[in-house]
């Protein structure tokens, strides 16, 4: 019997392939419902389109798991859509990358039929015996914690599988503080789970961006991913910067929205937004910046948020947890958050690699 700890996107891949492939599968969810931090994400599974590309955006990475994450990703996609997992689109809307955007909920209801049903409320045993999948989503909401960050996923991603394979002589791999995330607006912005997406501000290439003492955080040119400026709004204390725009900001769009819009949505949700005619009434110790020249101008007090974490477990390319001298545990994989060498230094897509990887996984696991 195959037991999969954790019913995201890798571990309920890996328990549909697994009983595809004939094996006894049971599926365990310390949650109250599957579907992990998938289910409340945008649901793109994307890759970037040559591997040359991967290495320049996450040149950290293990160049192997990259391009496993690279040639099968196209057929994995296909096998989902096999399941009955609806396509909202097919294209990304990014030049770079190729992909798919999947409604999460009919997505996740596809893999639990295949997955034939998940034990919910079931954490992992510390006890448990091989062979097992390790798809516990990693150890945002751990690190959010530890770093007074926001939490962007959902609340069991404590660490699980990373405890459980260190325990067996696992070897990790990676920054374990580094982790892919958004900058929400800061508290009291009331922001529930079905707000994570829509609330993200998006717009740091467009704005003046500052500590709270006015220091400047952004390097230019910003990326396109624009998770470096994340990163260093976590280094900040308390996690939290102001984005300032002015007028002419205000009117770019950004992935189907304008950054007014943006900045609405953070005033409605109840964060600290402050309007004014002229730099100076902001109330914000600001530079003299030539992207602050037209008005009106808008502050939006903002924190970062951990969506994911980079570093984790080390596996191979069969998905084995490996330890520190580089051989294979038995019977024990990895797969999702859980695996880190994938990201590292950079920006890539969590589900692809879960995707990619859970796939392998149980396949390993049926020999």
């Amino acid at each position: 019997m195959l037991t999969v700890a954790g019913a995201g996107m890798a571990g309920l891949v890996a328990a549909a392939r697994g009983r595809q492939l004939g094996v006894g599968v049971v599926a365990l969810e310390k949650g109250d419902r599957p579907g992990g931090s998938m289910a409340l994400s945008s649901c793109v599974v994307w890759r970037y389109r040559t591997l040359e590309e991967f290495r320049r955006e996450c040149p950290g990475g293990e160049p192997e798991l990259q391009a496993l994450v690279l040639e099968r990703l196209d057929d994995a996609l296909a096998w989902l859509e096999s399941l009955g997992a609806p396509v909202v689109e097919r294209e990304t809307g990014n030049p770079r990358t190729v992909g798919r955007r999947f409604e999460p909920r009919g997505l996740t209801e596809a893999l639990v039929r295949a997955a034939g049903g998940v034990r919910l409320r079931t954490a992992l045993d510390p006890a448990q015996e091989p062979p097992l999948v390790l798809a516990t989503g990693g150890f945002a909401a751990d690190l959010a914690r530890r770093h007074g960050l926001l939490l962007r996923a959902n609340p069991w991603s404590e660490g699980d599988g990373l405890t459980f394979a260190r325990a067996r002589g696992a070897a990790v791999t990676g920054d374990l503080e580094e982790f892919y995330g958004r900058n929400l607006p800061a508290p009291p912005a009331r922001i529930a789970e079905d707000g994570f997406v829509a609330l993200a501000q998006l717009y740091g290439r467009f704005a003046l961006v500052l500590d709270e003492s006015g220091q400047e955080l952004a390097e230019e040119p910003v990326s396109w991913s624009e998770i470096e400026l994340v990163q260093a709004t976590a280094r900040r204390p308390g996690g939290r910067a102001w984005y300032v725009v002015d007028g002419r900001a205000l009117r770019e769009w950004v992935r189907g929205r304008t950054v007014e819009e943006m900045v609405r949505a953070a005033e409605t949700a109840g964060g600290e937004v402050r309007w004014a005619g002229s730099p100076g009434e902001l109330g914000l110790p600001l530079p003299d910046s030539p992207r602050l020249r037209e008005p009106p101008f808008a502050a939006v007090h903002v924190q970062a948020a951990v969506t994911h974490t980079i570093g984790g477990l080390r596996v191979d390319t069969l998905a084995r947890v490996l330890d520190g001298a580089g051989a294979p545990i038995p019977g024990l994989y990895a797969a999702g958050a859980d695996v880190g060498g994938i990201s590292t230094g950079g920006y890539a897509g969590g589900l692809a690699s879960a995707l990619v990887l859970g796939l392998t996984a149980a396949e390993s696991a049926a020999g």
